[in-house]
């Protein structure tokens, strides 16, 4: 027998060890099905000392490791190669809530839980844990904190980043780092926990965190909004900023066409509005405070608003089942988009006041290079992040749309390099993005990213192929 195959199984026993071809396929390709490697073996170990014993035998033996959480991602990060040399090391056993302390507002948690399981056990302690974006059902927190996922809630809670307070991480050579504190201040030197929030599994393997968690909300407040014009969306959400103080959480840009989209392929999706207008925007706030009169605050900020010509209506959710069929519209364009045909995805960001001439110079660059071109820009305008997503042509075969990515990708990113932005806001780099960005970045950040990678990986065995 392969000497690393019998070293994994004398760890994890052989049910944990997969070398079949039927048991490691669910491993090998990520979600969007764009990139497929093969595998050594996947590994799923339960513990982090298995963790650690797992990446000293792959060090021994050469092998490269690939940490795999959900397997949700869109950039494909947690797929291997297609050599056949690596060690796919899948976290999903290691489930365990460790700690949740409501006084001190924070929750220790294994890497491999589930977000949407880590919101329930933060609400049955009457607290909230904030994290939220699409896959949530399915996603898991190493991987949130490996690639600084952000979300809907970003606007009022940040990101990934923001909501950790410590990690525990096994270094490539298996040694532990371990940081679990529960401190918000630690002013003693580098916060080395950062070099592994968003490093996409290239500097180590996240096993734990510890998370900050909040008051859970008492009451919240939902609305639809038709923007007069898009460039009204900055001075509106100025605006919500000044009348709902912290309050504010939520801040959507919502395209016509997306909409359409939500609501050819979708069932039971009601636009809540007359009209439907160009650009529209979903707002939400929420509080923890019983003293707060959110909902007038809320009326009172759109009230003015309207008086401004910001907006043209409003429609606000008298009900949590409106809250939900309102936020159910803005998950429609994602699943809509998804069904019309293929996508050119992009994950940008620019400084929030330069979002609306950003989508006016990006839109126009690409219809003047490709008039047929059909744009579906949507997403966090409140935090300045926009899906820049490109919808194949109906009359236009696949692969010949699928051929202009690259083309596209250029124009696209030119004009967010213009405005001084991030072609990956929150979907990471991956196998995706890798190679442009070493256009992107600067000399001096790509030599000190690669420094500190070689610092901890000399062997390059973390996740090979990625981000660099």
């Amino acid at each position: 027998m392969d000497p690393l195959i019998a070293g994994l199984q004398a760890i994890l026993g052989e049910r944990h060890c997969l070398t079949e071809a039927a048991a490691t396929d669910p491993y090998l390709t990520d979600w969007r099905a764009i990139y497929r490697g093969a595998a050594r073996a996947v590994v799923l170990p339960e513990t982090v000392e298995q963790v650690r014993a797992i990446l000293r035998l792959a060090r021994q033996h050469g092998a490269p490791i690939v940490p795999q959480g959900g397997n949700t991602g869109l950039s494909g990060g947690a797929t291997p190669d297609e050599s056949g040399r690596a060690l796919v090391l899948a976290l999903k056993r290691m489930t365990k809530v460790r700690a949740i302390d409501p006084a001190n507002n924070s929750m220790v948690a294994e890497a491999g839980c589930v977000l949407a399981d880590l919101q329930a056990a933060a609400s049955d302690a009457d607290r909230l844990f904030p994290l939220s974006l699409s896959a949530e059902g399915t996603c898991q927190i190493g991987g949130n904190l490996a690639t600084n996922a952000g979300g809907i809630n970003v606007l009022r809670y940040g990101n990934a980043r923001d909501l950790c307070l410590g990690l525990e991480a096994v270094l490539p050579d298996g040694s532990l780092f371990s940081s679990l504190r529960l401190l918000r201040k630690d002013n003693t030197g580098y916060d080395l926990k950062q070099l592994l929030i968003g490093s996409e599994g290239t500097l180590g393997v996240i096993t734990a965190a510890a998370l900050k968690l909040f008051p859970k909300p008492v009451a919240r407040a939902t609305a639809i909004l038709s923007l007069t014009h898009l460039d009204k969306a900055v001075d509106l959400l100025a605006r919500c900023r000044a009348g709902l103080a912290d309050q504010l959480v939520s801040f959507e840009l919502l395209p016509r066409f997306g909409i359409e989209l939500a609501r050819t392929h979708v069932a039971d999706l009601t636009w809540p509005l007359a009209k439907l207008a160009d650009w529209s925007v979903l707002v939400e706030a929420n509080t923890s405070s019983l003293a707060f009169d959110l909902r007038a605050a809320f009326e009172n900020t759109l009230a003015a608003a309207l008086e401004a010509s910001e907006i043209a209506d409003a429609a606000i959710a008298s009900s949590d089942a409106q809250s939900r069929a309102m936020w159910g519209l803005r998950e429609g364009i994602v699943e809509g988009q998804w069904r019309e045909g293929a996508n050119i995805k992009h994950d940008v960001s620019v400084p929030v006041a330069q979002v609306p001439e950003f989508l006016t110079a990006a839109s126009g660059a690409l219809r003047a290079a490709w008039p047929q071109v059909r744009i579906l820009a949507f997403g966090h305008l409140g935090d300045g992040n926009i899906h820049f997503n490109l919808v194949q042509p109906r009359e236009e075969p696949k692969e010949r749309f699928l051929d202009r990515t690259a083309a596209m990708n250029a124009i696209v990113h030119d004009q967010v390099q213009r405005f001084g932005g991030s072609i990956s806001a929150e979907h990471g780099i991956g196998q995706l993005r890798r190679d442009e960005l070493r256009q992107r970045k600067s000399p001096v950040e790509l030599d000190l990213m690669r420094r500190i990678k070689h610092l901890l990986d000399p062997d390059n065995l973390m996740n090979p192929g990625k981000l660099l």
